[in-house]
């Protein structure tokens, strides 16, 4: 006997429509599918094949796996953690023009990973601190990151390295309804430089998702 769950789930301006089934014994694969406006816009499979033939299967086991499937893509559909659904795509940079540095700025910052940045639910930014004279790297500088718009607006730091590397990663926070920026801030003897990354549906992003320099 086959078992399934089906929800509406809101994220944002966007109702989804989650859908999990059990195939049944004869094909033991637990299918769930995502619909925007009838379209199917990602789908997840699981086989439990070798639960069916073990000692332990069970109507019960099967109707867990399911919901727990279920409940999952839910999850992460919520915090935009899935990918395929279109909830936030790469960041677009976009410097204000009231936020802009000194032209006599003698430090730069860069985001090496604009298409990467996101991945589980988790954001990652891999990141380059340069001197503008010479593009040499700039050890020991302050960097701070946040998401303006979330409903926590935390700020996350770390510090470059003598490659004027540095990495900073902290879990995606719930995000408001309104504009999302990622905003990157590094400074050092003085010196600051920020770069500020509109976050846009993926609906509205560029067919080939590449995002343009700063």
């Amino acid at each position: 006997m086959s078992s399934g769950f089906n929800t509406d789930v809101r994220v944002g301006e966007n109702i989804f429509h989650v859908q999990t089934e059990d195939r049944g014994p004869s094909h033991p694969v637990i299918d769930t599918a995502v619909y925007q406006n009838g379209r199917v816009v990602h789908r997840r499979s699981s086989n439990y094949q070798e639960f069916a033939t073990s000692a332990e299967f069970s109507i019960e086991g099967v109707r867990q796996r399911v919901e727990e499937q279920h409940r999952t893509i839910i999850q992460e559909l919520r915090s935009g953690a899935l990918g395929g659904a279109p909830v936030l795509t790469d960041p677009v940079p976009s410097r204000e023009p009231d936020k802009a540095m000194p032209a006599g700025n003698a430090i730069q910052v860069h985001l090496l990973n604009p298409q990467s940045w996101l991945s589980a639910g988790r954001v990652s930014l891999d990141l380059e601190i340069l001197r503008r004279a010479d593009r040499q790297p700039w050890p020991g500088a302050v960097i701070e990151a946040a998401i303006e718009g979330s409903a926590t607006n935390d700020r996350h730091t770390g510090m470059s390295d003598e490659q004027g590397r540095a990495r900073i990663q902290f879990p995606l926070p719930p995000l408001g309804r309104g504009d999302l920026t990622l905003v990157i801030l590094a400074s050092a003897d003085g010196d600051r430089d920020e770069v500020r990354f509109a976050m846009r549906s993926r609906e509205k992003s560029k067919p080939n998702g590449t995002a343009p320099s700063p």
